[in-house]
């Protein structure tokens, strides 16, 4: 990947860490999927408590950190996933990834106004150089997408039914997921690149 921007900085070095860990957050979906066409909703909810934690643990293991937002996964999956086996209703674990995207969408909206700096910009102050203004756009652009993702979830799982909700999950939430990385990858350059231009024509 090319370093781009003041100072030489890799601003593509976030992208970087986000895909890796998405692909982490995804392992968990891999065994759903595949528990649910080995058997039904209920083994693949009863799999999903189990692998979540386990891979919680190994993250924390081989890096001694462990991702906020995963752990809030983890433990939303655990509250909805018994609920769902207790009440033998999967209603519960369909909403999760939404009620979970919603929550996301309102933490990283309120940290534009609690705290010194929004989250995105805690998580990329050191690898982007970026304006005040293109900071909170770039916030809210996490901010649009998790309440997105957060209504497809939901869509697709009462539109389409279950079957293909489990079949959506993997390549149709990771795949609009790396299409946002995507996204954001090439609105990061062209600003970055303007941001270097604009430098370089006030110094001149």
């Amino acid at each position: 990947m090319p370093e781009l921007g003041y100072h030489s900085r890799p601003i593509l070095a976030p992208e970087r860490a986000t895909t890796m860990q998405l692909l982490i957050d995804y392992i968990p979906i891999i065994f759903f999927v595949a528990a649910y066409f080995y058997e039904d909703i209920y083994f693949a909810t009863a799999v999903l408590m189990a692998v979540m934690p386990i891979v919680l643990i190994v993250q924390w293991l081989l890096t001694r950190k462990v991702s906020k937002i995963y752990l809030a996964s983890t433990a939303l999956v655990l509250v909805a996933g018994t609920i769902t086996l207790v009440y033998r209703n999967p209603t519960f674990i369909y909403w999760k990834p939404t009620v979970l995207n919603w929550v996301l969408a309102l933490v990283f909206l309120g940290s534009q106004w609690i705290g010194e700096k929004s989250i995105v910009r805690r998580m990329m102050d050191n690898a982007a150089d970026l304006t005040d203004k293109q900071w909170l756009r770039l916030n809210l652009m996490w901010v649009a997408f998790f309440i997105a993702i957060g209504f497809v979830n939901i869509y697709v799982a009462y539109t389409f039914g279950e079957e293909f909700w489990v079949k959506f999950k993997l390549p149709g939430m990771l795949g609009l997921t790396f299409l946002f990385v995507i996204i954001q990858s090439i609105w990061l350059t062209l600003k970055m690149k303007k941001n270097e231009a604009d430098a370089g024509e006030s110094e001149a």
